[in-house]
């Protein structure tokens, strides 16, 4: 019987388990706390494998992105049976997968705004009541389905400093100045437990790329701004033939204070962020099966190099 459940949503304590679960199950696969959220919910690692190759997979930086998580969650799980029966996963070995790279995943980034969105902090609760207080200037933004912040209502995937004055700028131009619901970049980059933490987890892996999850309209976006990556297209149009997504530049308006967009800038290497499925958010698991058949691919070619 899988671990991953995938017909249920993916709450922070859910996702907890299942990781315990995976490296009980699987004694290969390890598991670290990261760091605790300003709610002190833990964030967790995920990693499998022990090759050369260094890649680093994370998903749920957006609160009603959480379908991303069991992606990875899946994956790794269905990896970890494949090296124990000597099978393969997707149509390669393995064991040569484990053997050609370690995979380092933070599969749920903002486990306190997964929370409010699932269901997992009841109505009454003060932090559902903060959150609400937030989310009241902005009444355009259905509540809660439509947070995408971390409790502190601070947008984790604009809280990096790669461009972050011009993200600040977007964004206020937009009206969000305070905490909101979403696109509110924090009062400087990197202020919040959880984007300071995968930051440092980044400079301390090292990684030959990252792929950043989020949900949705089936593209692939590589670029940020006008840094040249070697190789970086290429590995892209790779990923969008194996999993049938368009690989895109980033419209303007999102272009900046990206995790991806980060890792490029620093590390000037492959970075990509990924918008699985179609519809609006949070979206719903009976398209779970074929986001993870369009992924498995790209999960594997990122792996493999």
């Amino acid at each position: 019987m899988p671990i991953v459940p995938t017909d249920v949503p993916m709450t922070p304590s859910l996702c907890i388990r299942t990781i315990d679960a995976i490296t009980s199950r699987y004694p290969f696969c390890r598991s670290e706390l990261l760091t605790r959220t300003a709610y002190a919910r833990p964030i967790r690692t995920l990693v499998i494998g022990n090759g050369p190759r260094k890649v680093l997979y994370s998903a749920s930086h957006h609160a009603n992105e959480w379908i991303t998580t069991p992606v990875l969650l899946k994956f790794v799980e269905e990896f970890a049976k494949a090296i124990e029966s000597g099978g393969q996963i997707g149509s390669i070995s393995a064991e040569e997968l484990r053997n050609t790279a370690t995979i380092y995943t933070v599969p749920m980034v903002d486990p306190d705004g997964v929370a409010l969105v699932t269901g997992e902090i009841a109505t009454g609760d003060p932090q559902y009541v903060s959150a609400q207080a937030i989310a009241a200037p902005f009444p355009s933004i259905p509540f809660p389905d439509g947070w995408k912040a971390n409790l502190l209502g601070v947008d984790l995937n604009l809280n990096y400093p790669a461009g972050w004055l011009q993200a600040r700028e977007n964004k206020f131009a937009q009206g969000f100045t305070r905490p909101a619901p979403r696109d509110f970049v924090g009062r400087a980059p990197l202020d919040q437990f959880e984007t300071r933490a995968l930051a440092g987890y980044t400079e301390a892996i090292d990684p030959a790329l990252v792929l950043a999850y989020h949900t949705q309209g089936k593209v692939i976006y590589w670029q940020f701004q006008d840094y040249e990556v070697p190789g970086a297209r290429e590995l892209g149009e790779r990923f969008a033939a194996v999993s049938g997504y368009s690989l895109e530049e980033t419209p303007f308006l999102s272009a900046f204070a990206g995790y991806k967009d980060w890792f490029i800038k620093y590390f000037r290497r492959p970075g990509y962020t990924i918008e699985v499925g179609e519809g609006e958010n949070p979206l719903p698991l009976s398209q779970f099966d074929q986001i993870y058949r369009d992924n498995l691919g790209i999960l594997i070619t990122a792996a493999m190099g």
